[in-house]
């Protein structure tokens, strides 16, 4: 019997489809959807097709971290008169507690990076961390900054459209954008402006009445000082008539939020974005106007979006594999989880990331990280390749991190140890510290079971082909030290 051939164009997909994705298809989407990967989890994926590694990977989602947070999390939360009379009374410790406890913090996290499961979870909750840009250099409180990360988790692949309700009430978030004091006589227009440029809509698809009249919705959404936790101040609300993108009536906060959301520019927006997190620095138009689609008829669901991203042939093809430069975190947590490296204390892996350019819990801006090649420049290329050479060879790492200005040790602690003894602190943290950033290469050859070919080994650590050659003859953990000191091994 003969099938026709319109039916062999249909069934052609769905039998490409069921191939397995190999070993290169595996790294490829393990270490794009999370943070490095190692040689057991690829091959894990490795048998399966496109259709069941993607849906194996976004079944394993979380919505709460591992790890047991910091313990200054959970104690009573001091009210913000109190706040202010100890920052008066004694700054010197007030900054010390602050800087304390946010490096504690950025510590927690790269641990559940680590740790978890489902690195894709975290790799979207970093995402969502720097498209809702919030840092401790302004809200200075690392309990407020918690819970906000708390709330990006619980979301990072839920739904979008109750992230950007629950984000406009986010303490954090209001201290941050100064909304917590916008009122009526006055509407505060940062929110309101930054929800419609980098949160929604993107440059171009709002006016400067919009914004004023958003200014104006969203006033009375403010904080308890008491508690920290949200709260609603109706007589600070504006109840009268506003006109926001075309809708008219008595609008609130969450109701510009739901005209935002009717848009069709905010699907578009996050769709982009998304592009140029997972697949390349360059979006295809038509590609992301479909997964808009997909993300509008989910009702903002994110799992869809990420499912026709990561089913999508763009996303599989060979051009984009190396496209991409990996972020700091990218970088260090990829290098000790792929590595199978486990440090004593992670406050100096988070003080590295700082260093390279991304401060967890404080992107430079409410644009966040710029992300791409701006993670690149002479500076932070020589500390990157020292870290590596330091995890793989000891060598000595501290130079990358003592210029004139404290470097990452200063930015790690938010700009607040102006005064040498917590800088000096922080630099004897690090020298200590750094000491179990080392890869054990007998432990990790064992992991890898019989010898491997040296191609294969090309393959677990870099993106592409090598662009120094590799010396010949070189035993599985030389060679490895090799891969890793090539410049093809800060992509992915």
């Amino acid at each position: 019997m003969r099938i026709p051939i319109a039916i062999l164009a249909l069934l052609a997909p769905l039998a490409a489809g069921a191939v397995p994705i190999g070993y290169d298809g595996a790294r490829h989407l393990l270490d794009r959807a999370g943070f490095g990967a190692t040689d057991a989890e690829i091959r894990e994926y490795a048998a399966l097709d496109r259709r069941e590694a993607v849906d194996r990977l976004l079944a394993g989602a979380r919505t709460e971290a591992l790890t047991p947070p910091p313990a200054f999390v959970h104690e009573p939360f001091v009210p913000v008169r109190e706040l202010r009379a100890m920052a008066k009374n004694d700054p010197k410790a007030f900054r010390g507690e602050i800087v304390r406890q946010g490096l504690e913090l950025r510590a927690w996290w790269i641990g559940e990076m680590l740790a978890t499961p489902s690195p894709l979870t975290e790799r979207m909750t970093l995402f969502w961390h720097n498209h809702f840009a919030t840092s401790q250099q302004k809200v200075k409180l690392a309990q407020l900054m918690y819970r906000q990360n708390v709330l990006l988790r619980r979301e990072a692949l839920g739904n979008f459209g109750a992230l950007l309700h629950g984000v406009a009430k986010d303490p954090a978030m209001l201290i941050y954008l100064d909304n917590a004091r916008s009122r009526r006589e006055a509407p505060n227009e940062n929110f309101a402006r930054e929800v419609m440029e980098l949160f929604t809509l993107g440059v171009g698809h709002y006016g400067e009445r919009d914004v004023k009249e958003a200014a104006r919705a969203f006033t009375g959404f403010s904080l308890d000082p008491d508690t920290g936790a949200y709260r609603y101040r109706p007589f600070f609300h504006d109840p009268g008539e506003k006109t926001v993108l075309g809708v008219s009536g008595r609008l609130d906060g969450d109701q510009v939020i739901d005209i935002l959301l009717a848009r069709p520019e905010t699907a578009r927006f996050v769709a982009a974005k998304l592009w140029r997190e997972f697949v390349s620095p360059t979006p295809d138009e038509a590609v992301v106007e479909r997964w808009a689609a997909v993300f509008r008829g989910a009702h903002y669901e994110v799992k869809p979006l990420l499912r026709a991203i990561f089913l999508s042939d763009a996303f599989w093809d060979p051009a984009n594999r190396a496209s991409l430069v990996k972020s700091p975190v990218d970088l260090v947590v990829g290098t000790l989880r792929t590595f199978d490296v486990h440090p004593a204390d992670l406050r100096p892996a988070a003080v590295a990331c700082a260093a390279f350019g991304q401060n967890l819990f404080a992107p430079p801006n409410v644009k966040g990280w710029p992300g791409g090649d701006a993670w690149i420049d002479t500076a932070t290329l020589l500390g990157r390749k020292e870290f590596v050479d330091r995890v793989f060879r000891g060598s000595a790492f501290m130079e990358s991190l003592s210029a004139p200005d404290d470097g990452g040790m200063r930015q790690a602690g938010m700009q607040a140890q102006a005064a040498p003894g917590p800088g000096a602190r922080l630099e004897r943290l690090m020298e200590v510290g750094m000491g179990s950033y080392t890869f054990n290469a007998a432990r990790w050859s064992r992991s890898l079971g019989a010898t491997r070919d040296p191609a294969e080994l090309d393959r677990l650590v870099l993106a592409a082909d090598p662009a120094d050659p590799v010396p010949a003859g070189l035993d599985a953990a030389a060679r490895v030290r090799a891969l890793a000191s090539d410049p093809v091994y800060q992509l992915k």
